[in-house]
């Protein structure tokens, strides 16, 4: 069974069975894994068997972006695991993250990497610091895959350095003007959105 096919209020039930279970006893072999995990591994190892493996191959040598996979996996719910269900999201733990980025990854190290630049790098800060109306516009619209964000830290000479950042951001009225340039930007061609770094004064550097 996809996970698509799973009611949110059994995710919500297991989810909860989960925490209860991982509170209780330590996971010391994969059998031990709630079951709501087992369920997303054998899902995302049949997705990565199937739909992924087969063209892993020809993406890394043609360098291609999935789309078409991408939007499976945010159908699956694998683009916004931890994410709670209020902003669309799958509503489960960093575990169940965990598991099933190591499938996909398995299958295809492109769509890992897509995968978790979603989840962790773009979907994460927006729900985690943005404003309700920022979630609304940012966040819930690309839980999906139908449209995908971006993590916008390197630069050309600064690597993924964030105290040495180059690019600004300057108030200019009610709106902040970023004046920079990012590079090696996982998802940048594709994305809607970015979680852009930049700095306000380059004498802090490193001090917060």
């Amino acid at each position: 069974m996809a996970l698509r096919h799973f009611p949110r209020s059994f995710l919500r039930h297991m989810a909860k069975k989960s925490q209860i279970v991982s509170n209780r006893r330590g996971l010391s072999a994969l059998a031990e894994l709630p079951e709501t995990h087992q369920m997303m591994k054998k899902t995302c190892a049949d997705f990565a068997d199937n739909e992924l493996k087969p063209i892993a191959s020809q993406i890394d040598k043609e360098h291609t972006y999935p789309a078409d996979k991408v939007k499976a996996m945010g159908d699956l719910g694998l683009l916004a695991i931890a994410i709670p269900e209020e902003y669309g999201g799958t509503g489960l733990d960093n575990l169940a993250y965990a598991v099933a980025l190591e499938e996909i990854s398995r299958g295809c190290a492109t769509c890992g990497v897509i995968m978790s630049v979603m989840n962790s790098l773009y979907l994460s800060p927006v729900v985690s610091f943005g404003s309700k109306e920022q979630i609304e516009e940012f966040g819930t619209p690309f839980v999906d895959g139908r449209k995908v964000g971006c993590f916008a830290l390197s630069e050309p000479g600064n690597g993924s350095d964030a105290g040495a950042a180059s690019t600004t951001a300057t108030l200019d009225g009610d709106h902040w003007v970023l004046n920079g340039t990012k590079s090696w930007i996982t998802n940048g061609y594709e994305s809607e959105a970015a979680v852009a770094f930049a700095t306000t004064d380059k004498q802090v550097k490193h001090k917060v």
